[in-house]
C-alpha cells in the first residue's frame, strides 16, 4: 500500500516519533497506519510522546566555545533524575546541541527545536534520545556571546551551575586570572558586572528597604530624614559588594576586591551564570505513593 508524506506527518504528529523514523515505520507496514504506529511502539520510540506530560526538574548545564568563530555557548537541558544526568549519554546530548548552538546561533530555544539535525530536526533528535534514554528530556535554556575579545567558561560539579564570561582588551597570559573571575561568579554569584549595571528602579526600591529599616530603629526616631538618607547611602556599599561582580571580595583572598584582581588585565563586559533546574518544580514522590501507582497502572492494563 503506497503513503504519501501527509501520512507521514499524520504518523508524526501521532506518535511524536521523526521523520524518518515515521517513513521508516510506514515502509515497513506497507503503508498501514496503525501498524506503523505499533512498529514505533514496539521500537521504543513513540513512548517519547507518553514522557511529554512528566516533569523534567534534573539535567545539566554545559558550554562550548568555538575559538574559531569566536562564539561561546551556555546551554542547560533537562531530564528527569539526577542519575541519568550524570551519564555520559546525556552529556554527550548536551555537548551536540551546545556546538550546534554555537554554529546556527538560533533566536530563541523553539528556532533551536527547527534546526535541521541528524536528517531531522533538533525536536526530532530530543524526541528520539527521549525514547532511547527513557526519560523526558528538553532543552530548557542557553546563552550566546559572539565576541571580539576572550571568552572563558566553567562547568561547576558536572553541569550543576555553569559560567560563561566575556573580557575585551584581553592581555596574554591572564587565562588563569579569567578562570578564576568565573569561579568568582560560580561561588558568589554577581547580578551585575559593576554599579554602574544597576538598574535606577533596583536602586531606589534597595534604598527604600533601607530607609524602612533605619526608621524603625527606636536610636533613630529623632534623626531627622535627609540624615538618615545620608547613612543609608553609606549602606549601599553592603548592596554593592554582594551584587556587583567587581565590588565584591575575591574568593580566594577576601582581603581584595574582584576588581583590584583583574586589575588592568582585562575588563569584564558581561557574564551569564546558570544554576541547573533554578525555579523548577520538581518531582517530589515517595517509593510508597511511586509503588501504589505501579501496582494501579497494572490492574488498569
Amino acid at each position: 500500500m503506497a503513503f504519501t508524506a501527509k501520512d507521514v506527518m499524520a504518523l508524526r504528529d501521532k506518535s511524536g516519533a521523526g521523520m524518518l523514523d515515521c517513513k521508516k515505520a510506514l515502509t515497513d507496514a506497507d503503508g498501514d497506519m496503525e501498524k506503523a504506529a505499533e512498529l514505533l511502539r514496539e521500537r521504543g520510540i513513540a513512548k517519547a510522546v507518553k514522557k511529554e506530560g512528566r516533569i523534567a526538574a534534573e539535567g545539566a548545564v554545559g558550554a562550548f566555545v568555538c575559538e574559531k568563530c569566536n562564539t561561546g555557548v551556555l546551554l542547560e537541558i533537562n531530564c528527569e533524575s539526577d542519575f541519568v544526568s550524570r551519564g555520559e549519554k546525556f552529556h554527550a546530548i548536551v555537548d551536540e546541541v551546545a556546538k550546534l548552538v554555537a554554529k546556527e546561533k538560533p533566536a530563541d530555544v523553539d528556532a533551536l527545536y527547527a534546526l535541521p539535525f541528524e536528517n531531522g530536526t533538533v525536536k526530532d533528535f530530543i524526541t528520539n534520545q527521549t525514547a532511547i534514554i527513557g526519560e523526558k528530556i528538553s532543552i530548557r535554556r542557553f546563552e550566546i556571546f559572539k565576541t571580539s575579545g576572550k571568552i572563558e567558561t566553567y562547568i561547576h560539579m558536572g553541569g550543576k551551575v555553569g559560567v560563561m564570561v566575556e573580557a575585551l582588551d584581553f592581555t596574554q597570559g591572564s587565562e588563569e586570572t579569567l578562570h578564576d573571575i568565573a569561579l568568582q561568579i560560580a561561588a558568589s554569584n554577581p547580578s551585575y558586572v559593576g554599579r554602574d549595571e544597576v538598574p535606577a528602579e533596583v536602586l531606589d526600591k534597595e534604598k527604600e528597604i533601607l530607609l524602612a529599616q533605619m526608621q524603625a530603629d527606636p536610636k533613630n526616631a529623632n534623626k531627622p530624614k535627609d540624615i538618615l538618607e545620608k547613612i543609608v547611602a553609606g549602606k549601599l556599599g553592603k548592596f554593592y559588594s554582594e551584587n556587583c561582580l567587581t565590588e565584591q571580595p575575591f574568593v580566594k583572598d577576601d582581603s581584595l576586591k574582584v576588581s583590584q584582581v583583574i586589575g588592568n588585565k582585562f575588563k569584564v563586559s558581561r557574564f551569564a551564570r546558570f544554576e541547573m533546574g533554578e525555579g523548577l518544580e520538581k518531582k517530589n514522590e515517595n517509593l510508597q505513593d511511586e509503588v501504589a501507582k505501579q501496582i494501579e497502572a497494572m490492574k488498569n492494563n
